[in-house]
């Protein structure tokens, strides 16, 4: 027997033993449950043999890419749309080492940050991975961030230099004077000569990558398998978004669990129409073609009406999603394509049980993959035998082989202890917060945190599940099954969801409070039948003299990314707060945005209008039964 098929097997002999001595409805469990769980160990085992070479040999994701190049160099690995674009293993390759002499070029060294900013297309690709051949590591910017949270996320990398997509010169030229003189600005693509131009030198990246040499560069790379190679910005609980530190190793474990688990092959083609900024697109997606080799189709935007075109032109068989974007699928109309394509896997995250039967039978996809996990963190789920509805599982027979849990939390967030101090875990059917433990020696338990030190401490709890210990929390509340199923069932704070993004109310809140001249603002989500996710409300204290909407409407959209807009506007004459000034947000998400008899007034923000209109009864029965176009 293969060892480890031997280890597999006698852990399940084991754990069914000690199930069996424990109680009859433990063996019912395990009896149900055996094969998903062995299933599932040989994965890890398989991920953690392979993560422990990589360890040994000083492995980098640049190196492992080389020797996947070596094995197939004219297969395609990137295929761009809406061009058609064809980058093959050898091309790709070759551009990376036109990067990475770029960046010696410039004098940068190993540590050294570049700001990416960009629509998604294979050069986000080449220069991520170039940059990394020479230990130079990439911030992945958000870009649909614009003025202060933009300058946030450049200014908390530290970043050498900016390099900026044509399409994105308007918003850099916006923040371009109060960025740091040290930042050199690089622009890609062809600009637009009606915009404004930048007040500072701007050079251009696509010349200079012409004239750069496509051979290896001479250069000794000191870093290994578990040394930084990008960051990748993040929405926390609170807060402005936080550049969250991702590893080598890391990189190698979320997409190598995302091909061995949902049964992807070397010849399988993936179409990835997330945002390469995102992890599920740069990592679950593209980390498929640098690390196994399969053809990636990257779509410069999301488009629901030329989705199942794509995926029959360059016969996809894998596809990402997530479950915003199989909503707006269903919501097309019937289309040829969806009939003819060859999909039999769809890998994601947020496929909620509304929608993912009527999903499968539609577009009839053999397999999901769906699962969960967070750039940052280390406690990942997996749902790699198709449970509808769930995100992932834990053992109830090993429960502790992969130390994950669910622990009792107040209403505030926070954890719940017991007579130790310890946390108390939740009973299957109770919610709780999801926490991992913490192991720095063992490459699947790391917590490798954010760029600032602050922000990492607050996303550890210590004395969790033993005296001494330390482990990373999720700030995601959850439920188990008896089966140990696990589905997701909110965030915990004021982060909310909204259109497949993470919307940080701090942020909206900061925003919104300068463009009304630091007036008192809470901003929460609001939940609408039928729709996934939270809709943004905003409730806002003024002084019951004339109040501007479209004025605001309009700075708003300057400002804010789309999926953090207000749809709902609540007018105040005052927002409760604690005795010292914090927002108290609870009666505001209780009473949503149903018209009152108060002084109160609540608008709604009509896209098809253009503006915000108030919410009369009609219009919110209309909202409430789903015949108004959120």
């Amino acid at each position: 027997m293969h060892p480890m098929g031997a280890v597999t097997a006698g852990l399940a002999v084991l754990g069914l033993f000690l199930v069996w001595k424990g109680s009859w409805k433990f063996l019912h469990v395990a009896l149900r449950t055996i094969k998903r769980d062995l299933m599932c160990l040989a994965v890890i085992l398989r991920v953690r043999f392979s993560m422990s070479r990589n360890l040994r040999n000083r492995s980098t994701i640049p190196g492992l890419f080389a020797q996947v190049v070596t094995r197939h160099p004219d297969k395609p690995a990137l295929i761009y749309e809406p061009t058609g674009e064809i980058w093959t293993f050898r091309v790709l390759r070759e551009r990376c080492h036109a990067v990475a002499h770029w960046a010696l070029a410039q004098g940068w060294a190993e540590g050294d940050v570049v700001a990416l900013y960009m629509e998604s297309r294979p050069l986000v690709v080449a220069l991520w991975l170039g940059l990394a051949v020479v230990g130079v590591e990439a911030a992945l910017i958000n870009h649909n961030l614009r003025l202060h949270s933009l300058l946030h996320c450049v200014s908390v990398s530290r970043p050498r230099a900016l390099v900026f997509g044509a399409e994105m010169a308007e918003a850099v030229s916006e923040v371009s004077d109060s960025l740091q003189p040290r930042v050199v600005l690089f622009c890609t693509g062809e600009r637009d000569a009606e915009v404004k131009p930048c007040s500072r030198q701007v050079q251009k990246l696509d010349a200079l990558l012409e004239r750069s040499p496509r051979h290896p560069p001479r250069y000794a790379l000191r870093k290994d398998f578990n040394d930084r190679l990008f960051y990748i910005y993040t929405s926390g609980t609170t807060g402005m978004p936080k550049a969250a530190v991702v590893v080598h190793s890391r990189y190698y474990r979320i997409a190598a669990f995302g091909f061995h688990s949902f049964g992807l092959c070397h010849d399988d083609v993936l179409y990835d129409c997330l945002p390469l900024y995102h992890s599920s697109g740069t990592i679950m997606g593209v980390g498929q073609c640098l690390l196994f080799g399969l053809t990636v189709v990257v779509r410069r935007k999301f488009s629901a009406s030329r989705f199942w075109d794509d995926c029959v032109r360059h016969n996809c068989t894998v596809i990402q999603y997530i479950g915003e974007i199989c909503r707006y699928l269903l919501a097309q109309p019937v289309r040829p394509s969806e009939a003819r394509h060859r999909v039999r896997v769809a890998v994601g995250n947020g496929l909620r049980p509304s929608v993912w039967q009527d999903f499968v039978q539609r577009f009839k996809i053999p397999r999901i993959g769906e699962f969960y996990g967070a750039t940052e963190c280390n406690c990942s789920l997996l749902n790699i035998d198709g449970k509808v509805g769930a995100c992932g599982f834990n053992s109830r027979i090993l429960p502790g082989f992969y130390p994950i849990r669910l622990f009792r939390v107040r209403e505030s967030g926070e954890l719940l202890r017991d007579s130790r101090s310890l946390c108390i875990p939740c009973r299957p059917g109770e919610p709780g917060m999801l926490l991992g433990r913490i192991d720095h020696t063992d490459p699947l338990r790391r917590f490798d945190g954010y760029a600032d030190e602050d922000s990492t401490n607050k996303k550890i709890a210590h004395n969790v599940f033993k005296v001494g210990d330390s482990a990373y929390v999720s700030g995601d509340i959850l439920v188990m099954d008896e089966c140990g199923y696990i589905y997701f069932r909110d965030r915990s704070g004021d982060t909310f969801r909204w259109r497949g993004e993470n919307v940080s109310t701090a942020e909206v809140e900061g925003v919104l409070s300068r463009l009304l001249g630091h007036a008192v603002v809470a901003v929460y989500g609001a939940s609408v039948p039928g729709v996934e996710g939270k809709a943004g409300m905003a409730a806002i204290a003024h002084g019951g003299g004339q109040f501007d909407l479209d004025a605001l409407r309009m700075a708003a959209q300057e400002a804010l990314p789309s999926y953090a807009r207000p749809v709902f506007l609540r007018l105040v004459p005052s927002v409760d707060t604690t005795g010292t000034f914090k927002i108290q947000k609870s009666r505001l998400r209780r009473e949503g945005f149903k018209p009152r008899d108060s002084s109160d007034k609540i608008y709604f923000l009509n896209r098809v209008a253009g503006g915000y209109e108030p919410v009369t009864d009609q219009l919110y029965e209309a909202i409430m039964e789903g015949r108004v176009s959120l």
